[in-house]
Order: structure tokens, then sequence, then C-alpha cells
């Protein structure tokens, strides 16, 4: 079972680690202050506090496992729903489904029904009570 767990949480560290890395490149990019082209302050932070966030729930998978499987399944519940319905509210009107579909969104969507489906696997091998 540690090693299942070792294995699911490889895999999604790997996942958090690309996310980190893309938001990384945004900044690099545009500056540490963008505004991801004109949107609200709160989603802009959001957004770019990812490029730590993520890379630390990847540490955190290895290093403090149960802390870090809680930190994960909340990063990207929250980043799923928090792109929803900024899509929701920012796409025109006819074009929200294909805005869904853009590979990022797609991707988080994929990466969050893994974890929801790995969840108990990842929690039940990982050692310790942290």
């Amino acid at each position: 079972m540690e090693r299942r767990s070792l294995i699911v949480r490889s895999i999604w560290a790997a996942c958090l680690l690309v996310g980190g890395l893309n938001h990384a490149l945004t900044l690099l990019r545009h500056g540490l202050f963008w505004d991801y082209g004109g949107v609200a302050w709160p989603s802009a932070a959001y957004w770019s506090s990812l490029t730590v966030l993520d890379p630390l729930a990847a540490a955190l998978l290895f290093l403090r496992p149960k802390v870090g499987i809680a930190v994960t399944i909340l990063l990207i519940v929250t980043n799923v729903l928090h792109n929803l319905a900024f899509t929701a509210l920012h796409a025109p009107e006819g074009e929200f489904w294909m805005r869904v579909s853009h590979p990022f969104l797609v991707s988080q969507i994929g990466f969050m029904l893994l974890v929801a489906a790995t969840a108990r696997l990842a929690w039940k091998g990982a050692r310790g009570a942290n």
C-alpha cells in the first residue's frame, strides 16, 4: 500500500510541478505584478500564488504526505472552480463550452478527476500521522 501511495503522490507531484512551472514562466514573461491581461487583482494574485503553492504542495506530498494530500486536493479543486467561474463570467455569449474545452482547462479538470479517483489510495498508504 505504501508503494502505491508513493507512486500516486509522485504522479500528483509531477503534475503540480508542471503547473507551477507554467505559472513561473508566465511571471518571467510578464513580471511579478502582471494583471493577466486586465483581470481583477484577486484572480491575478491567485494565479500568481500558484507559482509557489503548486511546488510547495508537491514537496509536502513527500515531506508531510497527509498534509500534502490535503493541500493538493484543496489547490486543484479551488483552481478548477476558480477557472470555471472566471470562464463563465468572462466568456462571450455562446463561447463558454469552447473555452472550457481549451487544453489547459481540460488538463486541470483531468488532474482534479485523477486526484479524486486516487486520493483514498494516496491517503491509506501515506506514512505517519502527519
